[in-house]
């Protein structure tokens, strides 16, 4: 199957069980996130190199982070494992494009290629991608930086196989206005589950792990009390509702980074672009400043169609310039306040709003996309990735456009 190579770094059993604390799994089960990182013996004479402490994947493809910054677009596993992924190859090696965020884990919670049969996530896949392995292959022959994306917590199929995971209406899982399911960010089993899916594409190759859906289902503040569900861990101890939403969020995304570090691949997140404006999101869970402090990489989604009147802007989708400016002003204030920030990585718009109504938006093109472009860099920030759920993007856009 393709070019797995194993593991890099043997160390020898003995080796290692001498110089780490022993911890039953049990154990090892409740210990939360920040306690995840192996252990030293105090005693130890040994004085291993700190990369000694745990073993290093290598899937045997060899992709660089872009020199220049990852500038991205959004590949569904469609169109990754169809013909539109010629177009979308071509795209990127004539343009200032460098990488691809591609679906693995999608929207309703299929995986977009078939595993091995004996796979636990078999059931769950599709076929959208035939050939993992040829993919893989073409995006290292090309240089393009690889980024899986995988959609966590909005998860239609787990909630449907698994009820006690979810969140219930009288006896029934909740969904909805669009008929959409979400599985419960307070359970570990629903964390280990996605995560485990997110292992096997970094051992396919992929170089970060793009989490999305990260949060509860909007409005849920308006329904917390409403709904069947479990808290988990959660049960008791200080912190209204809204806390422990946040800090069952949060956690995850910092579990999540510590499971995968053996990888060497990044983790980002995405998040609404509204959560950096104020301090947290009472109904979903997401406060922007822990969430970064905990990742690579805090992609907003700061679409200009997405936000309500907002920095002033009465029609926000009008003023694609205006209005990524003011938000890459405020995220820079925000991030600047932690210790160690990620990249910034915004998703900007690069689709046509007409669901807005006449007067409401503007129909997207290369001045509008460049417009967002323009108005990150001149505030610092040099990553972005593109948006189109259908794969179809402007053609003739600058990427550089104050180069």
């Amino acid at each position: 199957m393709g070019k797995y190579l194993g593991i890099v770094m043997i160390v020898m059993t003995s080796l290692l069980l001498f110089v780490m604390s022993p911890v039953s799994a049990e154990e090892a089960s409740t210990v939360q996130a920040k306690d995840h990182a192996f252990k030293l013996v105090e005693r130890s004479p040994l004085g291993l190199p700190e990369q000694l402490n745990r073993f290093v994947y290598d899937s045997g493809y060899h992709f660089t982070y872009p020199e220049d910054g990852v500038r991205g677009i959004y590949v569904t596993g469609n169109s990754a494992g169809g013909e539109r992924f010629e177009s979308l190859l071509e795209l990127v090696n004539s343009t200032d494009l460098n990488s691809m965020v591609i679906d693995i884990k999608e929207d309703h919670g299929h995986l977009t290629y078939r595993p091995e049969e004996d796979s636990p996530f078999y059931g769950i896949s599709q076929n959208f991608i035939s050939n993992t392995d040829q993919m893989m292959e073409t995006l290292e022959e090309n240089d393009i930086y690889p980024i899986a994306r995988i959609v966590v917590f909005k998860d239609s199929i787990l909630a449907e196989e698994r009820p006690d995971l979810s969140f219930l209406d009288n006896g029934q899982v909740w969904k909805n206005g669009r008929g959409e399911a979400f599985v419960n960010p307070f359970l570990k089993e629903v964390w280990d589950y996605n995560i485990d899916i997110a292992e096997e594409a970094a051992k396919m190759g992929f170089k970060e792990i793009q989490f999305d859906y990260v949060r509860f289902p909007e409005g849920f503040e308006r329904r917390d009390e409403m709904l069947q569900y479990s808290v988990g861990e959660y049960e008791g101890g200080d912190g209204d509702n809204i806390q422990k939403r946040v800090s069952a969020v949060t956690d995850f995304v910092a579990y999540a980074r510590e499971r995968l570090a053996p990888y060497d691949v990044d983790v980002s997140v995405d998040i609404f672009g509204y959560a950096a404006t104020i301090s947290e999101a009472p109904g979903i869970g997401q406060n922007f400043s822990k969430i970064s402090e905990n990742v690579d990489v805090i992609s907003s989604m700061i679409y200009p169609s997405h936000w309500t009147p907002y920095f002033g802007l009465d029609k926000p989708d009008l003023y694609p310039y205006e209005l990524t400016k003011e938000y890459a002003k405020v995220e820079n204030q925000v991030l600047g306040a932690l210790e160690e920030p990620p990249v910034s990585r915004p998703w900007i718009q690069d689709f046509t709003a007409s669901y807005l109504g006449s007067g409401n938006y503007l129909v997207y093109g290369k001045e509008e996309v460049e417009a967002q472009i323009r108005a990150l860099n001149e505030e610092g920030i040099d990553e972005f990735l593109l948006w189109n759920a259908s794969n179809r993007y402007t053609e003739g856009v600058n990427y550089k456009p104050l180069d």
